[in-house]
């Protein structure tokens, strides 16, 4: 296990539109921490929108660069919103369990189908003849594994979801400090 001073990131992870942006930026308020929307930081990097990159080379090469980009992320007392698709690189999730605590924000599949609407509107990764029901049903394990706490998110608001994340974020570190 980590110990607690190099665990000074929040990572939040999950299916799009279960408020990883919309709850980190309340989180990081309510703890005096920054916020960081890693997908902002890929279209900077790259210089295009994540929807264009996806158009132009495709979606493995998009996710190459997710982890890529993701991986070389050198931040402190920062709250991380990833994209849904970064469960998919080794790299990056292996660099956020070692800078962080690695939050899954899970959602019940027919919430998730309310909140997301129209998919290719939302930029949601998703292979050609591929349902949103195979890809939760594909991500979910993905998400379990990598994350060190998850949070069923489904009747919460944004800020009972943001104060929820903290409490337990506290309690995770406090534990992990005793041993």
């Amino acid at each position: 296990m980590m110990h607690q001073e190099n665990k000074q990131n929040i990572i939040l992870i999950g299916m799009p539109g279960c408020g990883k942006s919309t709850a980190g930026v309340v989180l990081a308020k309510l703890m005096g921490y920054r916020f960081l929307d890693s997908d902002l930081v890929i279209q900077e990097q790259e210089n295009r929108l994540l929807s264009e990159i996806i158009a132009q080379e495709g979606i493995e090469a998009f996710e190459a660069a997710e982890n890529r980009i993701n991986a070389g992320l050198d931040v402190r007392r920062t709250v991380i919103a990833t994209g849904g698709s970064v469960i998919y690189g080794r790299d990056a999730m292996e660099h956020f369990r070692s800078i962080g605590v690695v939050v899954y924000l899970s959602l019940p599949y027919e919430e998730l189908c309310t909140r997301l609407g129209d998919l290719t509107k939302r930029g949601v990764v998703i292979r050609p003849g591929q349902t949103l029901w195979d890809l939760y049903q594909e991500r979910q394990p993905l998400y379990e594994a990598w994350s060190d706490i998850r949070i069923p998110v489904g009747n919460l608001d944004i800020t009972d979801t943001a104060l929820l994340i903290r409490s337990r974020v506290t309690e995770t570190l406090t534990r992990e400090k005793k041993t």
